[in-house]
């Protein structure tokens, strides 16, 4: 399986309750409107305007 990876657009929190602030790289699960995002082992859930979408684990 590719793993897709991300970069945060706008500052959001995730479930730990911690907030990422833009810039920071995530992980990338799902497609669509909505997707799950995590930071460590932290879930973030983003939607679509909250995030750009850049290179993949196999790149």
């Amino acid at each position: 399986m590719t793993k897709r990876f991300g970069t945060l657009l706008v500052p959001v929190s995730g479930l730990s309750g911690t907030t990422y602030p833009p810039g920071t790289p995530v992980a990338i699960s799902g497609r669509g409107a909505s997707v799950d995002a995590f930071v460590g082992g932290d879930w973030i859930p983003l939607a679509w305007w909250e995030f750009a979408e850049g290179r993949t684990e196999s790149d």
